[in-house]
């Protein structure tokens, strides 16, 4: 693992706009856990290390068992071990950060709609994009993850 820039340090005001976002969509409604959900899912796809370990340390913490963690990548496959919504959130997080792919299909938009509502759809959407932007500076950047300097 090779440490790049640290881009936060190079570009701060740019950094902190990034993080003000991130603050906004912790305040907007979506419950945590579940964003939480979503962000280790597309920083699964994206293959940031950085951000795995953060939110996989992020969900242990909040009381996720290990056996729900190590299910995410497949939990297409994981029965009813992931509540309806947490489905719904993950498919949608798959879809957005796979769009150049998928075209976001209508079938996709409409389960997603009837479950999160306008605003929650668009928050999570929003917390979609954000970890999708923060995966491309984690790969780009390499920045090392915590269980590296553990």
């Amino acid at each position: 693992m090779s440490n790049r820039i640290n881009y936060s340090a190079v570009s701060p005001d740019i950094y902190k706009a990034f993080g003000n976002v991130y603050g906004s969509v912790l305040q907007c409604g979506l419950a945590k856990d579940l964003v939480d959900l979503v962000y280790l899912r597309i920083s699964q796809i994206n293959g940031c290390a950085f951000c795995i370990d953060m939110h996989s340390r992020d969900l242990l913490k909040q009381g996720l068992s290990v056996e729900k963690l190590v299910l995410v990548p497949v939990w297409h496959d994981a029965g009813q071990l992931f509540t309806p919504r947490e489905r719904v959130a993950l498919s949608w997080a798959e879809t957005v950060t796979r769009v150049a792919e998928t075209g976001v299909p209508d079938a996709d938009y409409q389960a997603a709609l009837a479950e999160f509502g306008d605003k929650g759809l668009a928050d999570l959407t929003y917390a979609i994009g954000l970890m999708n932007a923060f995966n491309r500076f984690g790969v780009a950047f390499r920045p090392a993850p915590a269980a590296v300097n553990a």
